[in-house]
């Protein structure tokens, strides 16, 4: 896990986006997943799970308003967002 604190049982629903566009850094990436999820859902997500090696050397905290964390439970290039559970 990248960021620390945060874990995949932190989101309990989320929506999974494939984006393997090579000409996108990952702040557009998670930007469009992140306009995908508003347009859907109505809500604004706060919370994105990335495979390490998507998320590259030094990778930010954060994008496109939400926390940015690594997890090797999800695929490259797939991003799993949704709203973190604050239970």
């Amino acid at each position: 896990m990248w960021l620390r604190g945060f874990k995949e049982d932190e989101m309990e629903i989320g929506m999974l986006w494939f984006d393997d566009d090579g000409r996108q850094d990952l702040g557009v990436k998670v930007s469009r997943a992140a306009d995908h999820y508003r347009s859907k859902y109505g809500r604004t997500p706060d919370l994105c799970f990335v495979h390490p090696r998507t998320l590259g050397k030094n990778p930010p905290k954060t994008a496109a308003g939400m926390k940015l964390c690594s997890s090797g439970s999800v695929l490259p290039h797939h991003f799993w967002l949704g709203i973190e559970d604050r239970n």
